[in-house]
């Protein structure tokens, strides 16, 4: 059986990247400000705000943004230090 990979700790680092750490010690570093600049929407766009970028959470084993999970990543791109 594989062993289900979630994240256990999560930092900002500033310039709208974090830093994950997840359950099998593996650490990424993510630049989700790439990802919200490719893919602009008024749902993502206020994320480019520091202040409100370093509002995320961790909520079941994932990072996420939001009350309503506005943003949320695969958990295998997160793992992998990218996002798309």
């Amino acid at each position: 059986m594989e062993k289900r990979i979630f994240i256990v700790e999560a930092t900002d680092l500033g310039d709208l990247r974090i830093q994950l750490v997840f359950n099998d010690g593996c650490t990424s570093i993510v630049d989700i400000g790439d990802f919200i600049r490719r893919h602009p929407h008024p749902q993502y766009n206020k994320y480019l705000d520091p202040k409100k970028f370093r509002t995320f959470t961790i909520e079941g084993g994932n990072v996420v943004w939001g009350r309503n999970w506005d943003l949320v990543f695969p958990i295998e791109q997160l793992r992998a230090g990218y996002v798309e």
